[in-house]
């Protein structure tokens, strides 16, 4: 399975040359040259590790960082054109793991970035969460601290219900089948209990949706699973950016 990079960076062709030079060798690049789009590009991909320019019109790379290291613990490897050491200093302090300065080897870029998905999964091998915290203004999800907001209210899930609810943020706009829920709520010997987990699924929903009846969040896809959409943080997004160009 190929390793999966989020790269961030408003140069269009330095993204499509990394993506090029890197397939080959076992990476998916997905290239994004809008700044306000990174967290929720990093949510639905859920990469291995992101490249993130340091300039950029808009947010910068540091502001970017900042927001990135709020959802999510995989590495974050720095483009920069600026050789100070404050500079660096700057971009470890907000969360970034290495960097690489402009010019570069397309040689010296995969060897940071094997170096680092290396010690990533290493550290992580216990854990494949990599979405920290959910949060669209209504309902706030902290899988660090396991806490679960309804409209600024903390809301009290069983373990079973949270740990539904923890499985489909993780894979946050993918369908998750009744197997892969059931094994992760229940374990391996209760993977045929699909009507227990339907009826979970509801109770998590009279707890989390506005209306239970016309869910937003947990999405049903008949005969396979749920999902979790991210059609709210969408809006969010799209809100916030309108509020800033308005």
């Amino acid at each position: 399975m190929k390793s999966k990079i989020v790269m961030i960076d408003d140069d269009e062709t330095l993204c499509e040359l990394v993506r090029v030079n890197l397939s080959p060798r076992g990476y998916e690049v997905i290239g994004i040259n809008d700044s306000n789009e990174a967290v929720l590009a990093v949510q639905k991909n859920r990469p291995d590790l992101i490249i993130l320019d340091i300039m950029m019109p808009g947010q910068d790379g540091y502001e970017v960082c900042k927001r990135l290291r709020k959802i999510t613990e995989v590495p974050i490897l720095f483009l920069t054109a600026k050789g100070r050491e404050q500079d660096l200093v700057k971009g470890f302090e907000v969360g970034g793991d290495d960097y690489v300065r402009k010019p570069f080897s397309l040689r010296e870029l995969e060897a940071r970035i094997s170096a680092l998905i290396k010690r990533s999964k290493k550290s992580t091998a216990n854990s494949d969460t990599t979405v920290l915290e959910y949060d669209d203004g209504f309902l706030r999800i902290n899988l660090e601290t396991k806490h679960v907001y309804r409209n600024g209210k903390m809301l009290h899930l069983t373990p079973t219900e949270y740990r539904l609810l923890a499985c489909l943020v993780r894979n946050i706009g993918a369908v998750v089948t009744h197997e892969d829920l059931l094994k992760e709520a229940w374990g391996e010997g209760y993977t045929d209990a699909i009507a227990s987990l339907s009826l979970y699924v509801r109770y998590l929903r009279e707890k989390i949706e506005p209306d239970a009846s016309n869910p937003r969040y947990i999405i049903t896809k008949w005969g396979v699973g749920y999902w979790f959409s991210d059609q709210n943080q969408k809006d969010l997004e799209g809100e916030n950016a309108e509020t800033q160009t308005g």
